[in-house]
């Protein structure tokens, strides 16, 4: 049927099945026979024909374009097929969210390459933002990140896990509750990691997410928040995992809440709907592994 395909889409761009058979390298009376027996295996009319012209149908329009869609994603497949067989050098580039540590990422790029030595792989880092812009440019095939956005159809989605938000704060400051409420830090200062061009974005995540209140103050790395910490000049939102990366003895660390709500991050594996394949999709999915 892809054949037929390719003739039908040849006839309708010129419409004309003369210049769609001389295009196709094809008798006329051999494209037309195709037609007939294309329509006759769908059941449906494509083309309402009059005289020596013809009128694509509703159906035909949807099959018109949609098709193209489809031998666009076979010539792919062939491509990177053909491409694998080959052993030619591949690159897959695969970034990882900053904040969020790199145990299972790394992880994964170890068996990865076991698996694929011959594929090369360029790794980035960032925060979302950053690592969104890569991805939506092309610039990564595959993101490792948060969730801060609705999960759109323009990308395979793959959730992988979610962690607790936690607060740390002060060791003196007197909080012995288990779980604190984001609105009970207003007049305590926010501490953002990061850098100066991603604090606009930053702070619209934690004001209209995550509920913050406070104003915020900036930290350049985990050692730079922790001083501001031990001096009693800010508390910092983190994850539950990130617990390891933070002095016990100088912070204390409680679930963060939202009103009666917790307050959980996830963690999905982004990638391009249009661009996935073979080595993206095992990525993940060993990537996945690692998590469960």
């Amino acid at each position: 049927m892809f054949q037929q395909m390719q003739y039908f889409i040849a006839i309708v761009n010129n419409h004309s099945f003369t210049q769609a058979a001389v295009d196709c390298h094809i008798s006329q009376s051999a494209i037309s026979q195709q037609m007939k027996e294309l329509e006759s295996q769908l059941g449906v009319k494509l083309l309402n024909r009059k005289g020596r012209s013809f009128e694509v149908t509703e159906a035909g329009q949807y099959f018109y374009i949609h098709s193209q869609d489809i031998l666009a994603d076979v010539d792919q497949l062939i491509k990177k097929t053909i491409k694998i067989e080959k052993n030619d050098e591949v690159e897959l580039r695969v970034g990882y969210l900053r904040s969020f540590g790199t145990a299972e990422f790394l992880q994964t790029v170890s068996k990865f390459t076991q698996e694929f030595p011959k594929v090369k792989i360029k790794i980035s880092s960032g925060t979302h933002e950053e690592l969104y812009e890569l991805l939506q440019t092309g610039k990564i095939d595959l993101n490792f990140s948060d969730q801060r956005r609705a999960l759109s159809n323009e990308y395979q989605n793959e959730f992988l896990t979610a962690s607790e938000f936690m607060v740390a704060v002060n060791n003196s400051l007197p909080v012995e509750t288990q779980k604190i409420d984001v609105a009970d830090l207003v007049d305590i200062p926010c501490i953002l990691i990061i850098d100066g061009h991603q604090q606009v974005s930053e702070e619209e995540y934690y004001r209209n997410v995550l509920g913050v209140k406070s104003e915020f103050v900036i930290a350049k790395s985990y050692d730079e928040a922790q001083m501001l910490i031990a001096s009693n000049q800010g508390y910092l939102i983190i994850n539950q995992r990130m617990r390891t990366q933070l002095d016990k003895d100088i912070v204390k660390m409680i679930s963060l809440v939202k009103g009666d709500r917790k307050l959980i991050q996830n963690y999905y594996a982004y990638w391009q709907a249009n661009n996935s394949g073979y080595y993206i999709e095992t990525f993940a999915e060993l990537l996945k592994q690692t998590f469960a």
